[in-house]
């Protein structure tokens, strides 16, 4: 077996015992696969901007110390862990589902639809699949795992990667939209900051509308532009 050892600094800290990150990758090389991808996605709790997954295929038995829960890392260390991985990948691929859809169809067939569309641009195509608490719409074999992005490297890596993808463009090209809403701060979850802007000013184009009378009430919103 490959390891890859990094030298990573920073403060993040695991109460959690250590976790076999390989064994559900394992036991799928076992039963004969050779391009194992782990998908999930990032966004799907948040009230503004799209929803973004990433599949990564990973090489057999390459070990890539620090990858875990993508919440769990500094943005130093997921920065550091992203060109890590985009380095070492046999293969990543990225979704990415806008808010139109997000309102028309759902957060959770959206979310799942970016997944799609991840796993679809991966080039070689997997031939087998670990998926982060969902199921993906392709007729490929795959598990649904639980936390599987602390409970599998392949899923870990792709969290990261989906992660960072949606964490430039919030502090990018939609904090450059519409700076006053703080979307590089808080990155579109409904913190404080952010539900006092939204009752300010209201919402713009990539606010989700499906999401807001959830949060701000069923009061009316003038919306931005």
């Amino acid at each position: 077996m490959t390891e890859l050892n990094l030298e990573i600094q920073g403060t993040d800290t695991f109460e959690e015992p250590e976790v076999d990150m390989l064994r559900y990758e394992r036991q799928a090389w076992d039963s004969g696969a050779e391009y194992i991808a782990g998908i999930d996605e990032v966004g799907r709790g948040c009230l503004f901007g799209d929803v973004v997954a990433a599949a990564v295929i990973l090489p057999k038995g390459l070990v890539l110390e620090g990858v875990n829960d993508s919440k769990k890392l500094s943005d130093k260390k997921r920065e550091l862990l992203f060109d890590i991985i985009m380095k070492e990948a046999v293969a990543v691929g990225i979704g990415i589902v806008d808010v139109d859809t997000i309102d028309r169809i759902n957060i959770r067939q959206a979310s799942r639809l970016a997944m799609k569309q991840a796993v679809q641009s991966l080039t070689p195509s997997p031939d087998h699949l670990l998926v982060d608490a969902e199921t993906v719409d392709i007729h490929l074999p795959q598990l649904s795992i639980i936390k599987g992005d602390a409970n599998s490297q392949s899923i870990g890596a792709a969290s990261i990667i989906a992660k960072v993808t949606r964490d430039r463009m919030c502090k990018g090209e939609w904090d450059a939209l519409y700076p006053e809403y703080g979307i590089a701060i808080h990155k579109g979850y409904a913190t404080k900051l952010h539900r006092e802007q939204l009752l300010a000013l209201g919402p713009t184009p990539l606010h989700r509308r499906s999401f807001l009378g959830k949060i701000l009430g069923e009061q009316e919103q003038p919306t931005l532009f």
